[in-house]
């Protein structure tokens, strides 16, 4: 199993989630449950995880059609354009539904604009997630394109691809990928920028994660809780930038298996993320109280993940040979 199969597995949980997600929270703000309001948003959430995944393991099966014949490459720049687009509007919706699930957790109150914010997020994400994938479909179904081949009554359409003269050579990177290979500016300033998001996420991480582990007993959960949002702004810094580095050189991360390990460690992170965000084991930690035993192994998990995610990072120009 490679990248490739991967993506053909995985790459309709953005659609299909969306779908689902959607129709669950239109049912719930109909019917006014808070419980499936905050379903809808959890589900938001992880899609928006997967969503990563997705689309990097998208340019990883790229590559492996370079060179192929009968393979039209416009269609697949399209649909990696549509897909950068559709990633964007995906991260926006997971982050804003997070922020519900925090508001929540504190307030007992989604707030006055997170809802509406969501809905507007997620009909938009819809339309452009779906369109990216009728365009992923048409690269390798050529049966749903049109042909003009005579159709006989009851035979099945047998659309016959033409053989085309593939120049092997380095795949043109458009939309959002052009703007950060043609500014030299922009690489540095978003490697800045994702530092400051990484200082941000470790931060936060480090002064939740070691008061769920007993240090600062004198400080409340509740305290330390108005930090996370602080955490998610980098998480989403992260992402968007990561998003931009991965876009401009693809080939250096789809072939390096510690970058992999490293968007697999990120997801965990970002489901371990829920726990504090929503269970009550650790909300109901008061001041001078000690965590529970399930609390301080999720905040030991957090730890764990995010020191391996930041040495994966910083690994990636020596270890596996891409770059």
């Amino acid at each position: 199993m490679n990248l490739a199969h991967i993506h053909l597995l995985i790459n309709h949980f953005p659609t299909i989630g969306t779908i689902i997600a959607l129709g669950l929270f239109l049912v719930a703000l109909v019917s006014k449950s808070s419980d499936l309001r905050l379903a809808s948003l959890v589900l938001f959430f992880l899609i928006s995880l997967i969503t990563l995944p997705t689309y990097m393991s998208g340019n990883a099966a790229e590559e492996m059609l370079r060179g192929r014949t009968g393979v039209s490459f416009a269609a697949i720049e399209a649909h990696r354009n549509a897909a950068q687009l559709a990633v964007v509007f995906m991260e926006l919706t997971g982050v804003i539904s997070w922020f519900g699930l925090w508001k929540f957790r504190r307030q007992s109150s989604f707030g006055r604009g997170t809802l509406p914010a969501v809905l507007l997020l997620s009909i938009v994400t819809l339309g452009v997630v779906g369109y990216a994938a009728n365009l992923g479909g048409g690269i390798r179904h050529p049966e749903i394109e049109d042909s003009d081949a005579k159709k006989i009554p009851g035979a099945k359409k047998v659309l016959v691809v033409p053989e085309q003269r593939v120049v092997v050579k380095e795949l043109e990177v458009g939309g959002i990928s052009d703007f950060v290979t043609d500014h030299k500016w922009m690489w540095p300033a978003f490697q800045t920028l994702h530092l400051m998001g990484l200082s941000l996420i470790m931060g936060v991480v480090l002064l939740i994660d070691m008061r769920m582990l007993g240090v600062a007993k004198n400080v409340s959960f509740r305290a330390v809780h108005r930090l996370l949002p602080w955490g998610v702004l980098g998480f989403s810094v992260n992402a968007l930038t990561g998003m931009l580095f991965f876009a401009a050189r693809s080939a250096q991360y789809t072939t390096n298996a510690v970058f992999q390990w490293k968007m697999a460690l990120v997801i965990l992170a970002g489901i371990n993320a829920l726990y504090f965000t929503m269970l009550d084991d650790a909300w109901t930690l008061k001041a001078g109280g000690d965590a529970s035993l399930a609390a301080k192994a999720m905040a030991s998990l957090a730890l764990c993940l995010w020191v391996a995610i930041l040495f994966c990072g910083r690994m990636l120009p020596f270890l596996g040979g891409a770059f």
